[in-house]
């Protein structure tokens, strides 16, 4: 093999060690990598020739420092300096010096040795960055003197170049991260004084420029120092040009505004507003500086102009993702911070308008239940206090947000929405502000029966244990009264109509709920039952429903019934325009037979129910009494008889007198009639109750007795004229 080849595999070789150390380096097995390093530049070195070239040798070198200087430093600090320093014998580069400059501020050299490399370097050609990265390297090891010092020469170095600015620009940077604010305005309105006079700067170190001015006047804006806030964006402004249309620019003057309302100098945040409505008027950002001014100028009709505006922009469609944040703000949330604003400045119809928005705009669940707690509670705050035609609106509005709760609640549970125990603690609360609503709402009976049915339709939407039933069964017993109430009240009979359907489909809800009740516990105290059978009945009996007779019979089976419910039975199936005798009388029938087996006997109500029973029974003025009617009567009659022998001293007098007459004037209307038989019956009736009248009976007595005495004549006459026709 010839001598050339030889060589040849040598470079060869040399690059391999190389490859070795490389890998070895980035597993972190440096003692590996120095020792494959050192060989390929070795290796290397055999001839200049044929070997590796000059800047290979170099790259080895670095690499080989950079390894001893992650390894130990500040043990291997010689035998990094070493490697570099022939690197740079090799090859001279930028990576060469700045890596010498590393290793000497990584193991903590001198400042006199810093200030050597650095001198070092000046004498080099090199670029603005390298020369910009340096001066960060030694600020970030704390030698703020050298840096600064070297940023200072690079800048006069660079000074006329067209990459100058970038060494001012950073400096700017640097000073203020380093808290030297001072410096850095002095370096900003130098680069502004030479902006102003011609010095023009690329677009790229105009936007960095920017960054650094919006980032400190944020800082100062967040830490409440809004006149150095205004004062960095004045600096942004100052790169503005004239008459530029920019969706920044109208940012930088909305931002500007901010500063000027918070140091409550409003003519200038309008100055600043217009300027900003130049460059973006259909931003919602900027609408919405508009609204918080004009609501601290107190101009209503504008802060409601730019409020309707910002709900159309919310409305509307974005076409770039990025306008759907300021300052960490989405868009609907804007009108959360409106409503606020409004709140704060004592505008509740301006309020009540941007919450309304922010349930109708946000797809954020927990935002619009918040908005609608917000309504609701500015609604509720003015109750009581307003007239009689604003509340009855406001009563408006409230039920309006509940069923929109209702409707939000109904919506199907999709991913990312509104966790099943925060939707169940909202019902609540909304269910409970119904049903405080519907309680206070006596005046308003409308409102009053739609608040108890939304508060249980929110309630459908809470666990179903023992009490939310209870809630429910509540809210719709008194949805059924309201209801009927309301149709007894009502003048069309159409309106009738509605109400008493409607009461009928709460009254089978009720129902359904009761069941379930029921099954959870004992309630055989609970009325529940008798309601809802009274409620039905009125219903049904004022609609001339077919299927009253059958709801009566299954009336007799429960176990709770009594005599004050028979009776409200009896007095429903007869309120106009229900017209139904026949339960009537059944009813009372009932009743009193359930009052005869109570002990003691209430001789008053048993008094009151007979009086209502012989009155339905034995109308007065009667053309012609039916034979059955009147033995049903009489069966009445005896009954009460009967009572009153074994409670003279208790049954009402005038009961037992009207009794009598009743009696009496049937047995004189039969005698008028020829039927001597049955008058002498029902006039013997009545002489038998004048046995049982107290301090009356005399003022009664001498008349009957004639006249009974005449009517027994006129039978036995009516008896021997019928003996001698035989």
């Amino acid at each position: 093999m010839t001598v050339p080849m030889l060589l040849l595999q040598t470079a060869y070789l040399s690059i391999l060690c190389y490859n070795f150390g490389v890998e070895t380096f980035e597993n972190k097995k440096y003692e590996q990598s120095t020792f494959w390093l050192s060989q390929s530049y070795e290796i290397g070195k055999i001839d200049k020739k044929y070997s590796t070239s000059p800047e290979m040798q170099a790259k080895v070198l670095r690499l080989l420092a950079t390894v001893y200087m992650n390894w130990d430093c500040k043990e291997y600090q010689d035998k990094a300096l070493r490697a570099i320093c022939l690197a740079n014998e090799e090859n001279l580069h930028p990576a060469g010096f700045f890596l010498k400059l590393k290793i000497l501020l990584k193991s903590g050299t001198s400042d006199d040795a810093i200030n050597a490399a650095i001198a070092e370097l000046l004498h080099h050609e090199i670029s603005i960055d390298f020369c910009l990265n340096t001066s960060k390297l030694l600020l970030e090891h704390g030698r703020e003197s050298a840096g600064f010092q070297f940023l200072k020469t690079i800048c006069e170095r660079f000074e006329s170049s067209p990459d100058g600015g970038k060494a001012a620009v950073l400096s700017i940077e640097l000073f203020l991260k380093r808290g030297k604010e001072l410096l850095a305005k002095q370096k900003i309105e130098s680069i502004i004084k030479g902006y102003n006079t011609g010095k023009q700067l690329p677009p790229e170190l105009l936007n960095w420029l920017h960054i650094i001015f919006w980032d400190q006047a944020a800082k100062k804006f967040e830490a409440k120092e809004y006149s150095e806030a205004l004062q960095w964006y004045n600096y942004s402004l100052s790169f503005c040009s004239a008459g530029q249309i920019d969706i920044n620019l109208a940012k930088l003057q909305r931002n500007r505004a901010s500063c000027y309302i918070h140091l409550k100098q409003l003519q200038k945040a309008k100055e600043a507003m217009k300027e900003a409505e130049r460059c973006d008027p259909r931003s919602i950002f900027t609408q919405f500086s508009v609204y918080k001014i004009a609501i601290l100028e107190n101009n209503i009709e504008k802060a409601s102009d730019a409020l309707t505006t910002m709900i159309k922009l919310v409305a509307s469609p974005v076409q770039n993702e990025e306008l759907l944040l300021e300052n960490g703000i989405a868009r609907t949330n804007l009108l959360s911070l409106a409503a606020q604003i409004a709140l704060e400045n004592e505008q509740q119809d301006i309020a009540i308008k941007a919450l309304e928005s922010m349930v109708q705009q946000s797809q954020d669940l927990e935002q619009e239940f918040t908005s609608l707690r917000c309504l609701i509670r500015l609604i509720l705050s003015e109750f009581g206090k307003e007239a009689e035609e604003k509340r009855y609106k406001n009563m408006s509005l409230l039920l309006s947000y509940m069923n929109t709760v209702h409707e939000k609640l109904a919506e199907p549970l999709a991913e990312g929405s509104l966790a099943l125990d925060k939707r169940i603690n909202e019902a609540h609360w909304f269910r409970k502000i119904a049903w405080n609503v519907a309680v206070q709402s006596e005046e308003y009976p409308k409102y009053m029966r739609d608040f108890f049915v939304v508060s249980f339709k929110i309630s459908q939407f809470c666990p179903v244990d023992q009490s939310m039933l209870v809630s429910q069964k509540t809210c719709l017993l008194m949805a059924v009264a309201v209801d009927l109430e309301m149709a007894r009240n009502a003048s069309a009979s159409a309106k009738q109509l509605d109400l008493f359907t409607q009461a009928l489909e709460h009254i089978q809800m009720c129902r359904e709920v009761w069941k379930l009740l029921q099954s959870s516990g004992d309630f055989s105290r609970d009325p529940t039952d008798v309601l809802l059978l009274l409620y039905e009945f009125e219903v049904r009996a004022k609609l001339n429903d077919p299927i009253l007779d059958s709801l009566f019979e299954s009336a007799l089976e429960l176990p709770q019934l009594d005599t004050k419910t028979l009776e409200t039975i009896a007095s429903l199936v007869m309120e106009p325009p229900a017209h139904y005798p026949s339960i009537c009388k059944r009813a009372l029938w009932s009743a009193l037979s359930l009052h005869r087996k109570q002990s003691p006997l209430d001789v008053l109500r048993y008094s009151k129910c007979l009086h209502s029973l012989v009155q339905l029974s034995l109308p007065i003025g009667m053309l012609e009494i039916e034979a059955c009617t009147l033995e049903e009567v009489w069966t009445y009659f005896e009954e009460a008889l009967d009572v009153i022998k074994n409670s003279t001293e208790d049954y009402p007098e005038v009961e037992t007198l009207w009794l009598m007459t009743r009696a009496w004037n049937t047995g004189i209307f039969l005698y008028s009639t020829g039927k001597y038989i049955e008058a002498e019956q029902w006039c013997g009736l009545a002489m038998r109750y004048l046995s049982h009248l107290g301090s009356l009976k005399g003022s009664y007595e001498t008349q009957m007795v004639g006249l009974y005495s005449e009517i027994l004549e006129q039978l036995d006459r009516a008896k021997n004229s019928a003996f001698n026709e035989e």
